[in-house]
């Protein structure tokens, strides 16, 4: 399961880069982010606001033409993101940060708490926008959809969906 080939979905100055924490075996298995039939990132972003019709895994690429990007903490694929190490979201935590700076989206969603707890060693984080920048790209924190957290498909949208009400309007 460690060969996979999901890819980051990036470009300069999107309106925001989505940070899952780690391919999942399905999206390992397919190749394409949040492939999981019961992660409901894809429902979540057109619930929220990013996108104007929901995408499957396999459209991933039109997420461009919205401003969205897609990243991931670690590469290497696990049945669940409790699997990784500490080091390895420190890692993960540490690339992301130069990818950040070369790409400068005006926002990087990182999704879950404790990925980002521990990524980039925060002792006390909270949902939403957070006090520190990368350059000039906001950070904030949104639960992730992963069928294995407990947070509710509306409680979910409201949380992505106050960023899309952050951010300003796409311009393609």
């Amino acid at each position: 399961m460690d060969q996979h080939h999901i890819t980051d979905i990036i470009e300069p100055n999107l309106r925001v880069l989505f940070c899952g924490i780690n391919p999942g075996s399905s999206s390992a298995h397919t190749g394409f982010h949040f492939a999981y039939g019961g992660n409901r990132f894809w429902k979540v972003i057109y619930q929220a606001g990013f996108t104007h019709e929901q995408l499957r895994p396999e459209e991933e690429m039109r997420l461009l033409e919205t401003g969205c990007g897609i990243t991931m903490l670690v590469e290497r694929p696990t049945v669940q993101a409790s699997e990784l190490a500490t080091a390895e979201l420190r890692e993960g935590g540490e690339k992301l940060m130069e990818k950040i700076a070369l790409y400068q989206p005006a926002a990087l969603a990182i999704l879950g708490k404790e990925a980002f707890r521990k990524a980039f060693r925060q002792s006390k984080v909270e949902w939403g926008r957070q006090a520190i920048t990368i350059g000039r790209t906001e950070v904030w924190v949104l639960p992730n959809p992963s069928g294995l957290n407990r947070a509710s498909l509306d409680e979910l949208v409201s949380a992505y969906g106050e960023l899309h009400q952050a951010l300003p309007e796409w311009q393609a």
